[in-house]
């Protein structure tokens, strides 16, 4: 079994940051992609951002500029920094992974459990 743990979400005034944190554990090989979703109540999940295992990145338009993903492979973690906060950034953070688990040897995709991130005007 594998468990993605997030951590780091709360309450900000618009304008300040936050770093988001997730880290992946249990019976697995390695985590390829890994990235970052956003929702809303009576909207879809989006993505915020992306990142392989080899660094490569991808972004939504609307944080370009202002939000970061980074990854740490030894400790199968990956964080968004975030910046220039705006109200329209409020919503629950998902942290989503793709794991090479061991028994079957296959690739599962994982969710976490959601953290709030609140941006007040």
């Amino acid at each position: 079994q594998v468990q993605l743990v997030e951590s780091g979400g709360g309450l900000v005034q618009a304008g300040g940051s936050l770093t988001l944190s997730c880290a992946a554990s249990g019976n697995m090989f390695s985590v390829s992609t890994m990235g970052w979703y956003r929702q809303v109540p009576g909207k879809q999940r989006d993505l915020v951002a992306s990142i392989t295992s080899g660094g490569s990145t991808n972004y939504a338009d609307s944080v370009k500029g202002r939000f970061t993903i980074s990854r740490n492979n030894a400790k199968n973690t990956v964080y968004l920094q975030m910046n220039s906060l705006k109200p329209e950034d409020t919503a629950v953070y998902y942290c989503n992974a793709d794991v090479w688990v061991v028994v079957p040897r296959k690739l599962v995709n994982y969710w976490g459990q959601g953290t709030q991130v609140t941006v007040s005007s």
